[in-house]
């Protein structure tokens, strides 16, 4: 029983021996530091006042279900975009935040307006000019979400999934090639806390990141925070751990940075763009959004964004969550099989 306690008190020692070298280096390289924390800041701020200005012209109605043959009229109005929706609860949350000027429901002869929307009044006036059938109407209340406060969640997600990526996948083939695995080899360190160390480093830098920059932009810009501030921080460990354990897999065997920029690349860029990121998917192809959702990324964002713009609670978000700390599990037992610790 004490030799137990004695290996297991060694390998926490070394482990930890590690975790704080590793966060020195980080520290000490300014240009990093500098661009981890100022880098998602700009990008929050920049877009904010790009997006700023007063809306769309662009009329926008969520349609409930089928269209009958009654309503038909609406598709052949220019200023007019139809978007299909099966969730109502949905729908009605994008009306009270005014990223959908009408919902309508034809089976039900309803739709719902919000009397504060810019364009509500004019989406009704259309919705009866072009339709003769009687509706009955229902107000929804609520507060406007600006682009800067949907883009947050995603440029924190970004964040998570650069950091994790190059600044542990990049940096373990550094060490690779500059024979510094082959030292740490020598030492009593296995590959096991090695690879512990360098992840519980990196979800440690990364969390901190993310908090500085969400509160600067609370603070400074106003975002949301509808639903616990605890869980929104959940979220961002558990997505920093899923972002840093796949930089982990990729870096297992690979020995040359060029090979490993690329391979970093290949899987980073797609990602960004098919999660969310920057903008919604919901008017791309139904094969395209699926591939988007099952991505790991597009769960942290979105379980990001319920919570933060649509007040969600933990049962909302414990699906997404769940998938993603698989994919994590997942990506570090495949890491640490396959990871090797010299070039040749």
């Amino acid at each position: 029983m004490s030799d137990t306690i004695q290996r297991a008190s060694g390998s926490i020692k070394r482990i930890g021996a590690l975790f704080y070298a590793r966060n020195l280096e980080f520290v000490r390289d300014r240009a990093a530091l500098v661009w981890n924390l100022v880098f998602p800041l700009l990008l929050v701020i920049g877009f904010s006042l790009i997006f700023s200005g007063p809306p769309k012209p662009l009329v926008q109605i969520g349609v409930l279900g089928v269209l009958p043959a009654a309503y038909q009229p609406l598709q052949r109005i220019p200023l007019l975009k139809l978007i299909p929706y099966d969730d109502e609860g949905r729908g009605q949350l994008k009306v009270r935040h005014h990223q959908l000027d009408l919902l309508l429901a034809p089976a039900l002869s309803r739709y719902w307006v919000n009397p504060d929307a810019p364009q509500g009044a004019m989406a009704e006036y259309l919705l009866r000019q072009a339709v003769p059938v009687s509706l009955h109407k229902e107000t929804l209340s609520g507060q406007a979400i600006r682009y800067g406060d949907w883009l947050l969640p995603g440029v924190i997600g970004m964040n998570l999934m650069f950091s994790g990526l190059f600044g542990v996948g990049f940096v373990i083939v550094r060490y690779r090639k500059n024979g510094v695995l082959k030292r740490l080899r020598a030492t009593p360190l296995s590959a096991a806390e090695f690879l512990c160390a360098q992840l519980l480093s990196r979800v440690l830098i990364t969390l901190v990141v993310s908090l500085l920059v969400f509160l600067v932009a609370y603070w400074l810009l106003g975002v949301p925070l509808l639903g616990s501030g605890w869980l929104l921080l959940l979220i961002a460990l558990v997505g920093g751990t899923a972002m840093a354990s796949l930089g982990l897999l990729i870096a297992a065997r690979i020995q040359n940075e060029e090979l490993a920029s690329g391979l970093l690349n290949l899987i980073s860029l797609p990602m960004m763009f098919l999660s969310g990121v920057w903008f919604s998917l919901e008017g791309a192809p139904p094969w395209l959004q699926g591939i988007g959702a099952r991505l790991p990324l597009s769960q942290i964002i979105e379980a990001a964004r319920a919570v933060m713009l649509e007040g969600a609670g933990w049962q909302q978000v414990a699906g997404p969550l769940a998938q993603v700390m698989l994919f994590a599990l997942v990506c570090v037992a495949l890491g640490a099989m396959l990871f090797k610790w010299s070039a040749k």
